[in-house]
């Protein structure tokens, strides 16, 4: 699972072949959950709500990149890292 970006111990990966619809993986201290990249809403997992609003802050500001990132990630390619949230 290639990972595109890390902060304040926040991880986020995006998978090569994985499933529709265009998401990312989020990984903190145990918690885990699926992003919608188009949407911003989670999929799958849960996350305190404060790891959820730094995401979700940080995804907002990259969501171009997620996407490019997602298109790279179906041909196989390699992934772009991601700036973190500052």
């Amino acid at each position: 699972m290639p990972e595109i970006c890390r902060f304040l111990g926040i991880i986020i990966t995006i998978n090569y072949n994985d499933h529709a619809p265009p998401h990312f993986h989020v990984r903190y201290s145990g918690q885990k959950a699926l992003v919608d990249i188009q949407t911003l809403s989670v999929l799958q997992g849960r996350l305190s709500s404060r790891v959820l609003g730094l995401v979700m802050e940080w995804a907002a500001l990259h969501q171009a990149e997620l996407m490019s990132d997602w298109d790279l990630a179906r041909q196989q390619a390699s992934l772009l890292n991601i700036r973190p949230l500052e």
